[in-house]
């Protein structure tokens, strides 16, 4: 297949993913702009330098880049302080090649001793947030609590007749085959475009159910080209003689990277080809990056899960996905603005109240309290700390959690790992040892990696006693999807029926066999 064959099969794959994306993201991006007391376009300035310039750079296929939630608490802080958005785009500048060092020192690798059950806390618990935050848009209003103290005034029939009908269409999609197979025609789309004919004919009959103003996108429209330049702003450079323009550099740096890996982490356990993301390469991606945004007047960025998960709900299967919804906010936004402020947020609300859903439905739950206490806790623990914290404290407490179970369990043994060359062997033999918990899954997660396609490999746990969830998960994915799309034979010898309710700590050893090609 040719290079311009594939990249069309990629396009026509990836182009609803793309789509899904850049109309959760419009509003977003505008949203947390208006949060961190930016100008609005600095909002769409990151969320296009996040699609296109990040998206292209990264090894992410799932991830999608863009201005953060997470940052607006430290952004609006600092504008306040420096008294100028444009000296605060030198903290940017100085964030950006702060994560560029860390990309080349190499500290990404710090979450792959985060275990999986934290990590599908976060996500459970970024689910819950969306539900809760999505709620009021789609009943009309903007915050939870007026809903719940004034219902009769503060929900807006209009709003909620088009939320309902936006989630129908997305639900009502998925249980129709004839129209599931339609992969270019996203049902989030059609209930965008429902959702405006339905207000337009509100409007229309000047009916009291017409959305007001407030409650649909509001995309900046300049009249001319004088009120266009006006919208764009540039660093003054002065900044960089300021010592809050460098602490709150170094601040947004450190913040930005925790909350990207993290996002990385789990944008892989979205990716249903479960592949591997080189997370010091998406550290320096996320500087150049935000070195760029800054240069052209945006917020800082990080990855972001909300979108990364519609990304991946939406079926992408390549980073295509999100360089195109990066192309359509820029295209979109120079040239149809008003249309876009013509989409109600109660349709969006409906798209992400699903994907919330999704985040954090039942089974979820069900599935970790079927995995036993030592991985219920922490997953639960986690959920409600992000929801009732934030994102950062949240994974903190879990991996604490975590962490006092593993020391619960008794280290007995030192770590090991043997380092020879994967390249040209013929028979791979990964030897586990008596016992393996989540610490060993960074080193495991490397040689997987490493192991060529076409290969032989024989994964022997015959003196294992304990092996963690997080192992059994890894190499499951490992043998059940990357070993049959690289064409690599894998053996599985002596594993157990259930590891789940013992004990232990790691003791991985990897052993290479090497022979000769005949």
């Amino acid at each position: 297949m040719s290079l311009i064959q594939n990249n069309g099969r990629l396009l026509k794959q990836n182009f609803a993913s793309g789509l899904v994306v850049f109309l959760i993201a419009l509003p977003l991006c505008l949203g947390i702009a208006l949060a961190s007391g930016a100008p609005p376009l600095s909002g769409i300035v990151s969320g296009i330098v996040g699609g296109i310039v990040i998206g292209w750079l990264s090894t992410s296929h799932i991830s999608v880049s863009g201005p953060a939630a997470g940052l607006a608490a430290i952004v609006l802080s600092a504008i306040s302080e420096l008294g100028s958005f444009e000296l605060f785009l030198c903290a940017g500048l100085i964030a950006g090649a702060i994560q560029l060092l860390l990309g080349l020192i190499k500290a990404g690798s710090i979450t792959n001793y985060i275990p999986f059950a934290v990590i599908e806390g976060m996500l459970a618990g970024i689910g819950v947030i969306i539900i809760i935050k999505e709620l009021p848009y789609a009943l009309g209003s903007d915050k939870l609590l007026s809903v719940f103290s004034d219902p009769i005034i503060h929900v807006h029939l209009g709003s909620l007749i088009v939320a309902f009908t936006a989630l129908l269409i997305v639900i009502g999609w998925d249980f129709i085959p004839q129209l599931r197979k339609i992969k270019i025609l996203p049902s989030a789309l059609i209930a965008v475009i429902v959702g405006i004919l339905i207000n337009e004919c509100f409007i229309y009959f000047n009916s009291p159910l017409a959305i007001p103003t407030s409650q649909l996108v509001q995309l900046p429209v300049p009249e001319n080209l004088e009120q266009a330049e006006r919208l764009i702003r540039f660093p003054d450079f002065s900044g960089f003689s300021n010592q809050i323009v460098w602490v709150t550099g170094i601040t947004i740096a450190i913040v930005a990277s925790i909350e990207t890996l993290l996002s990385i982490e789990a944008a892989d356990r979205l990716d249903k080809h479960r592949r591997i993301t080189d997370t010091n390469r998406e550290l320096r991606t996320q500087g150049i990056g935000n070195v760029i945004a800054s240069l052209l007047g945006g917020l800082p960025m990080t990855s972001v899960i909300v979108r990364s998960s519609a990304n991946a709900n939406a079926g992408a299967s390549h980073k295509i996905s999100a360089i195109f919804h990066g192309l359509l906010l820029l295209i979109c936004v120079l040239s149809i603005p008003s249309l876009l402020n013509k989409i109600p947020l109660a349709s969006l609300a409906a798209i992400l109240i699903i994907i919330g859903y999704k985040l954090t439905k039942p089974s979820i739950y069900l599935h970790f309290w079927q995995k036993g206490i030592y991985q219920f806790i922490p997953f639960v623990a986690t959920m409600i700390a992000v929801v009732f914290l934030d994102l950062l404290k949240g994974v903190g407490i879990g991996l604490i959690i975590s962490i006092l179970f593993i020391l619960y369990g008794n280290m007995k043994r030192s770590y090991y790992l043997s380092r020879e060359e994967l390249v040209d062997a013929d028979n791979i033999v990964l030897e586990l040892g008596e016992e393996v918990s989540f610490l060993n899954k960074a080193a495991l997660k490397r040689t997987l990696k490493n192991i060529q396609p076409n290969s032989k490999i024989t994964i022997n746990a015959e003196r294992a006693i304990y092996i963690a969830s997080d192992i059994l998960e890894l190499l499951e994915d490992f043998t059940n999807v990357y070993a049959q799309e690289n064409n690599i034979q894998v053996k599985l010898k002596g594993f157990k029926y259930d590891y789940e309710h013992q004990e232990g700590v790691e003791h991985t050893h990897v052993r290479v066999e090497h022979r000769s090609r005949i």
